[in-house]
């Protein structure tokens, strides 16, 4: 058997990824209503989630 290690890198970076949206999502200035449906969208689908996160969510308050 071969394991290779490209999916668990893939993973890991969407992992990362994921983090990265929860943590701008608690940040920007969305009701908390919802920052409760696109913190569910990221983590119930976490590639698709974080996709559309980053095209249309809410941002953190950039100073």
């Amino acid at each position: 058997m071969n394991f290779g290690t490209g999916g668990g890198i893939l993973g890991l970076l969407i992992l990362i990824g994921d983090i990265w949206a929860v943590i701008n999502i608690l940040q920007s200035n969305a009701s908390m209503g919802a920052k409760l449906l696109w913190v569910l969208l990221v983590v119930l689908l976490p590639l698709l989630g974080l996709i559309i996160w980053f095209f249309a969510g809410p941002r953190g308050n950039k100073v």
